[in-house]
């Protein structure tokens, strides 16, 4: 059974949360004078500081309870707050697998926190027996998997994960921000086999909302009321958790999204084949492809002097570029590009 009074930070367990105006009244009134607002305009009022509408459709949708779902200002958020509650700076760690999702370091360095790198195996897979090592360390707090991963596309083995989720005493974040691209279950359907699972989702991907900024965290309640207790106390806004909404409700369009990114990463797939300056195309399971391909920085050049911006990733995977899947004219352009620059 998790103890997480050993995992969380002391000072974060003995905080007494900011309280808003929204968190001392509950109900409906017609008249709002607690909160300092101007009272006049369309966007004068503070939003929901639970997101509590649109927690409702999104645990409806997953099959969760709303206790067991926290909604940050981007999957970025979400990310931070995590070393905020469990990894004291300057003495605490976390660990990751790489390359991987460049913010789990970003965020490590912003919290003074060691971040170990393990990486990958030569298939992309978690190296299990450089990873044990590792898991009995006290100071180890937290774990992320990126599964699907980012820039790799590739899914990580559940036995690997299974592992982990078994043998570590700490947090095991997975983070799924392409798990709508996959064809898999999200681990959301097994938070109730491991309590120290988190499960991390975003609208930015498969819902297209990258600039509403929605980041999803899924765990049992006891690790959601501890984030509910650290986030600044309106950290989505009214417009953003609109947005959030108005995608769950329209479910056809997002399922029609999601066969079209599939249909053309097939596309895309087959015509990089045919390429002789293309040597691999490594498995996705995402809304993007990363390619090995010969003088990937100078091809990843010619491009953006053609006006086609894709992503160099040679200084983590020597010679690949990783491509989004855009849309059926965007990806016949960039190929037809590519087709010149192979002449």
């Amino acid at each position: 059974m998790l103890d997480l009074k050993e995992l969380v930070r002391p000072n974060i367990l003995k905080l007494s949360p900011y309280s808003s105006a929204r968190d001392d009244f509950k109900g409906d009134a017609s008249i709002w004078l607690d909160a300092n607002e101007n009272p006049f305009g369309e966007l004068n009022r503070y939003p929901d500081p639970y997101q509590c509408e649109l927690k409702k459709v999104l645990a409806e949708y997953n099959g969760v309870d709303t206790t067991q779902l926290f909604i940050g200002n981007g999957s970025d958020e979400v990310i931070d707050l995590l070393f905020r509650l469990f990894v004291k700076p300057g003495t605490d760690k976390a660990l990751t697998f790489s390359p991987t999702y460049g913010m789990y370091r970003v965020s490590a360095d912003i919290n003074d926190a060691e971040l170990i790198e393990v990486p990958l195996d030569q298939k992309f897979q978690i190296d299990l027996t450089a990873t044990i090592p590792y898991l009995d360390d006290f100071n180890l707090k937290l774990i992320f998997i990126c599964s699907p991963n980012n820039p790799t596309g590739n899914l990580l083995r559940n036995s690997d994960i299974e592992m982990l989720l078994n043998r570590f005493k700490g947090i095991v974040v997975i983070d799924e921000a392409y798990i709508d691209f996959a064809d898999v279950p999200s681990w959301n359907q097994r938070l109730k086999e491991y309590d120290n699972l988190i499960v991390t989702q975003t609208f930015s991907k498969a819902r297209g909302l990258a600039a509403a900024r929605l980041g999803i965290a899924f765990s049992n309640s006891e690790i959601i009321s501890l984030l509910n207790k650290i986030k600044p106390p309106y950290n989505v806004s009214t417009l953003n958790q609109a947005a959030g909404l108005r995608s769950m409700k329209n479910q056809r369009d997002f399922e029609l999204q999601i066969k079209q990114i599939k249909s053309e990463r097939s596309r895309l797939i087959k015509e990089l084949k045919l390429l002789s300056m293309v040597k691999r195309i490594f498995p996705s399971h995402t809304n993007f492809l990363l390619i090995e391909i010969e003088n990937a920085t100078e091809i990843y050049l010619q491009l953006t002097r053609r006006g086609i911006v894709v992503r160099d990733r040679s200084k983590l995977i020597p010679n690949a570029l990783r491509i989004s899947i855009g849309t059926e004219n965007e990806n016949t352009l960039l190929l037809n590009e590519l087709k010149k620059i192979s002449q």
